[in-house]
């Protein structure tokens, strides 16, 4: 393939967030034109074309739910399954649309209408390579597409990547489809680039089984599949290129156009995976990092220059850090500087259950609106199962003060079903649970078993027997193709109806906790449900409840110094030397009384003041 250029086409397929564009494209754009400079890429974010044409609200109802977004383009793949999946789909998508019923074979109509259009308007065989993004919810709109496109052209070399197609995942979608020529396990950047300078000189069938992290059907080497090639320095990666997503929304009209938001990274892998254990293993339940190998970050000052670039070229102030996980040093001062220049941001990204009181306030004065904690449990022995690193009592104070007004809103999970809980982690729970219902619902999410994930590893030390793919895929894939397929989500045997059965008082509890907050928050400016003012020599708390009229609790003197004292968890010892003249006796009877009003949280020797401040953040006295 002499050519004396190299035209690359990236793709990104539903069902991802349809406002904002891919940073994986982006990235991989803007690192390909400056390391292959005879190239020319092209991205493609078909997925937005697709939620124009199917419309932005089902769209986005669709992408929430990754079983039923997999369900129509395996549909499309296989329309002899039609009534097998027709099946699955209205099962999946049970309360999901408001009362309105949306029909599968509707949806497919739609759906195989918008991409002939995008397939039949692009001159694939001009491109050399394809490259396709495939991440979570993308299996199947990829295929899909591969499928269209290669019948189009050819000759056109197919390339896949992403977290879906990490080490065997990789390798069983290259064995199993003859469309795809080449699979990337982990990183894109390096292997990609090496792959287009091969295909330029012509020596691509001697020498592209050598690239670590790539697998070919030709050129396949060894344990490729597990090897990586990454950056080793993320402050040398350019400024990711969104201006084809831009492109595309502004050939929208008027009534299809909106003010996207444009993701940004500071850093790749997780600090806690790395630093959690001997292994690294991190989080039990979490697979988001196989495609990483170790954690790095961008500095401050590359990650606040690209910010501002990225802003200034795009004219957009909404961003969303795609971190995993924020990175734990440093964050006032990033936060800080980036408020410096007086740049309204709405942000949002991802941090961990102990993030302080003062590096939240910092983040909200920089704009963040939103954050998502890896809560997960809110009982300490689960937690330590989980491999979290964290205790409840540190959970339900970031919860706190995510409800404390201006600062950001929170966003997380509460695990269900873990394998190996117990009747002592539910009861844990549903305790705990009685001392958070003032704050945010978490979302109960059943647990789900990742391929890669420490508890996929180390199934027995989880009570689980036999894992393999998950069984809802034997819906979406005909048995010959499943069998040769190793996928994201799997399934497995040990305890799942008794884990169901035993979680089920927690998930009837949350609901009770959902439709209170709910109701609570119901009128225009609704205060905290928990809140302080305070006096100066004394403190009044205010407790909102649901078809009763607040009840109001006064603090004076020391009483209302030790509460304040508690904003942040403190240990018995320390509330004690603090208030050496109230006496250790005083000092208990007053917490177990703040403990029995719910007004405070205790675990072990440690204690929670659980009241926001109504005004905003307030500093220790």
């Amino acid at each position: 393939m002499n050519h004396v250029g190299l035209r690359i086409a990236l793709i990104s397929t539903p069902w991802p967030l349809f406002n904002r564009p891919s940073i994986q494209l982006g990235a991989l754009k803007a690192y390909l034109g400056r390391e292959v400079p005879k190239a020319e890429v092209d991205t493609h974010h078909v997925y937005l074309q697709v939620a124009a044409a199917l419309g932005y609200g089902l769209y986005a109802q669709i992408s929430e739910r990754s079983w039923l977004s997999e369900a129509p383009y395996a549909a499309l793949l296989y329309p002899e399954r039609l009534d097998t999946i027709s099946r699955f789909w209205s099962r999946h998508a049970r309360g999901v649309f408001q009362d309105r019923e949306i029909r599968l074979e509707k949806v497919c109509q739609t759906l195989k209408s918008v991409t002939d259009t995008i397939v039949d308007e692009k001159d694939w065989a001009a491109y050399h390579v394809a490259g396709f993004s495939i991440n979570f919810s993308q299996l199947t709109s990829t295929l899909f597409f591969i499928h269209e496109i290669k019948q189009r052209a050819p000759d056109l070399k197919i390339v896949v990547g992403g977290s879906a197609c990490s080490g065997e995942m990789g390798l069983s979608l290259l064995n199993t489809f003859p469309e795809i020529d080449f699979a990337v396990s982990g990183e894109g950047e390096v292997p990609l680039a090496k792959l287009c300078r091969l295909l330029l000189s012509d020596r691509q069938n001697e020498e592209v089984g050598l690239i670590s992290g790539l697998m070919s059907r030709a050129g396949y080497r060894g344990k490729a599949s597990e090897a990586f090639s990454q950056v080793p320095d993320l402050d040398v990666l350019p400024v990711p290129d969104y201006s084809d997503y831009f492109q595309l929304l502004n050939s929208f009209s008027p009534k299809k156009r909106f003010f996207p938001k444009i993701p940004v990274e500071m850093s790749r892998g997780c600090w806690w995976r790395k630093h959690s254990s001997k292994k690294g293993r991190g989080c039990a339940f979490c697979n988001l990092n196989i495609q990483w190998n170790g954690y790095r970050a961008k500095s401050p000052e590359k990650m606040l220059s690209e910010i501002r670039l990225l802003s200034e070229k795009y004219e957009t102030l909404s961003l969303s850090f795609m971190d995993n996980l924020l990175p734990n040093k440093d964050l006032t001062s990033f936060f800080k500087k980036l408020a410096s220049p007086g740049k309204e941001f709405r942000l949002f990204a991802e941090v961990r259950a102990s993030t302080s009181r003062e590096e939240l306030a910092t983040m909200a004065s920089a704009g963040m609106r939103y954050i998502q904690v890896g809560i997960e449990a809110l009982s300490t022995p689960l937690l330590k199962k989980l491999n979290k690193g964290t205790t409840a009592i540190e959970n339900l104070e970031i919860m706190k003060n995510c409800e404390t007004p201006g600062f950001p809103g929170l966003v997380s999970n509460l695990i269900l079903h873990f394998p190996g809980s117990e009747q002592s982690d539910v009861a844990d729970t549903l305790a705990n649970l009685e001392f958070a219902m003032p704050f945010q619902p978490l979302k109960p999410t059943p647990f789900w078993l990742g391929y890669g994930s420490p508890v996929w590893h180390n199934p027995k030390g989880f009570g689980i027997k036999r894992t393999g793919n998950h069984p809802f895929y034997s819906y979406l894939f005909p048995g010959a193709v499943l069998r040769k397929l190793k996928l994201m989500m799997q399934g497995y045997h040990g305890g799942i109806r008794d884990q169901k059965h035993l979680w089920q008082p927690v998930k009837e509890a949350v609901a009770r906790w959902e439709n209170q907050y709910r109701e609570l928050h119901q009128s225009p400016r609704s205060e905290p449900i928990l809140s302080y003012q305070d006096g100066g020599d004394f403190l009044i708390i205010r407790e909102r409840r649901l078809g009763e009229d607040d009840l109001n609790h006064r603090l004076k003197g020391s009483s209302r110094k030790i509460y304040l004292f508690c904003q942040q968890n403190r240990p018995l010892r320390s509330i004690v030397e603090a208030f050496p003249a109230f006496g250790e006796d005083k000092i208990l009877s007053f917490l177990s009384m703040m403990v029995d009003k719910r007004l405070m949280f205790r675990e072990n020797e440690r204690y929670l003041s659980l009241a926001v401040p109504s005004k905003g953040y307030a500093r220790d006295p």
